[in-house]
């Protein structure tokens, strides 16, 4: 644990972190939060991968996003609003994170400018994520999106399968195998 913190973060601060946290697995499939929680921690994902998603009252599913390995999953804005999530953020394989609760967190901020600009660095990497993802929906087509989306995540498609890649892509699993089927080998 401490190794994979050590790689976003100076060895000090990694233990600090590793003090007030405490490390879960987590199987394929479980929820680390579910919309409607109010939520009262996030987590370091040390081992595995996660993705958030909405599902609508039909049970429709729609990937908003996928965290992997030296990543944190949240649902920030509700934890820091105490107001209920709107996705579930769910495990996609076996996993293993590092569960931080939020009152120790707000602990840490107001202790050490450190955490200050860690949460910002933090906030920053998101944004941008979600601005790029953002821009890449309304303004590329399925097959480019695909195309960035392995360049982006390689290794993935062994991972999850091609049902929530087209639910993170905005299209249906069928667009998906024609895009999958045109494309060179």
């Amino acid at each position: 644990m401490k190794e994979a913190l050590q790689q976003i973060m100076p060895l000090d601060k990694a233990e600090k972190i590793l003090s007030i946290g405490q490390a879960r697995s987590m199987n394929a499939h479980e929820y680390y939060l579910r919309a409607g929680e109010v939520p009262k921690s996030f987590a370091f994902v040390l081992s595995g991968l996660f993705r958030y998603v909405y599902i609508n009252e039909k049970g429709d599913e729609f990937t908003k996003g996928l965290i992997m390995e030296r990543d944190f999953i949240s649902s920030y804005s509700a934890m820091e609003s105490q107001s209920p999530s709107h996705f579930f953020i769910e495990a996609m394989e076996d996993a293993e994170i590092l569960n931080i609760p939020h009152q120790k967190w707000l602990v840490l901020l107001e202790t050490d400018v450190f955490w200050l600009k860690f949460l910002l660095k933090s906030i920053e990497k998101g944004f941008s994520k979600k601005e790029k993802r953002e821009r890449d929906l309304l303004l590329l087509n399925a097959e480019t999106r695909y195309l960035d989306f392995l360049g982006e995540y390689p290794g993935i498609e062994k991972r999850i399968s091609q049902a929530i890649i087209a639910s993170y892509l905005g299209i249906k699993p069928e667009s998906l195998s024609r895009i999958r089927k045109n494309l060179p080998t």
